[in-house]
């Protein structure tokens, strides 16, 4: 939705119009634009590809198993039959119990005339990623780089994206939007796609804030001051259960003696008269 633009009245976007949206004030602005990486859902859009070959920017897209590719099939059937040893192993970057290293497999595809021209500059790639305990699960990535650009540098592009992910998601819930639905709400508008400058300021102020003091002992309540009372703490309620514990034994004993002391009631004799 734009700004100023009447939410009930705004024209739902599809993903990849949003993303072509976002890539191309990305490339208007001053920053240094390589690589685009992203999800299936971004990377089956054909549109969104093609844009950024006419712009001139390379990009790792991950694609869904059943995405078509020109000079060969469906891209799960043209893996299939790769060999063991076509499988490099390869690190995509650090993770939190080091690196993440999968088996991959990479093919050059042929150039497209009417795209290309007679001296392609970039090369299109298609790749498949697998883990090495589970070899059934594969994730597949259409690529556009540079002539001579390796399997390696690929590899750690389509890697970088799940840095971002999670940057994304730590905004997200940093900012209280990871729970955030209205859809269904009409005159509401959705919530921003990038909440990084209110992740940024939390992190900022968060760093400003000086070092957490300890606390002060807890006041006891107000009732139990104006009668000379203490608050229980650990020390003062072991302090009250033992004697209470001591109270009750010396009630049980004097209740004993008292007994003990007491004269015992005997029965009324039945006398006979003479």
């Amino acid at each position: 939705m734009r700004r100023g633009e009447d939410p009930r009245r705004a024209r739902v976007r599809h993903q990849g119009d949003l993303a072509k949206t976002i890539i191309k004030r990305a490339l208007a602005s001053p920053l240094p634009i390589a690589w685009v990486t992203a999800d299936s859902a971004y990377g089956q859009e054909w549109r969104l590809r093609r844009m950024l070959e006419e712009a001139g920017v390379d990009y790792v897209l991950a694609v869904p198993k059943s995405q078509h590719v020109h000079a060969i099939s469906r891209i799960d059937f043209a893996f299939a039959q790769a060999p063991d040893d076509a499988w490099e192993r390869h690190s995509c970057g650090a993770g939190a119990k080091g690196p993440r290293i999968y088996g991959w497999a990479a093919a050059r595809l042929p150039a497209i005339d009417d795209f290309d021209g007679d001296q392609p500059t970039h090369d299109r790639w298609v790749l498949a990623r697998r883990r090495l305990a589970r070899p059934n699960e594969i994730a597949y990535y259409l690529a556009y780089a540079p002539a001579r650009t390796t399997v390696t540098e690929l590899v750690r592009i389509a890697g970088t994206r799940w840095a971002i992910e999670e940057a994304v998601q730590a905004a997200k819930n940093e900012c209280g939007l990871d729970q955030y639905e209205v859809r269904r709400i009409p005159r509401h508008p959705k919530p921003p796609a990038a909440p990084g400058n209110p992740f940024r300021h939390s992190t900022a102020v968060r760093s400003d804030r000086p070092p957490p003091t300890a606390r002060p002992p807890r006041r006891p309540p107000a009732g139990l001051r104006r009668r000379g009372l203490q608050a229980s703490t650990p020390s003062s309620a072991s302090t009250a259960s033992s004697s209470r514990n001591a109270y009750r034994a010396n009630t049980s004993a004097s209740a004993s003696h008292a007994r003990a002391s007491a004269p015992v009631a005997r029965p009324p004799t039945v006398g006979h008269r003479n």
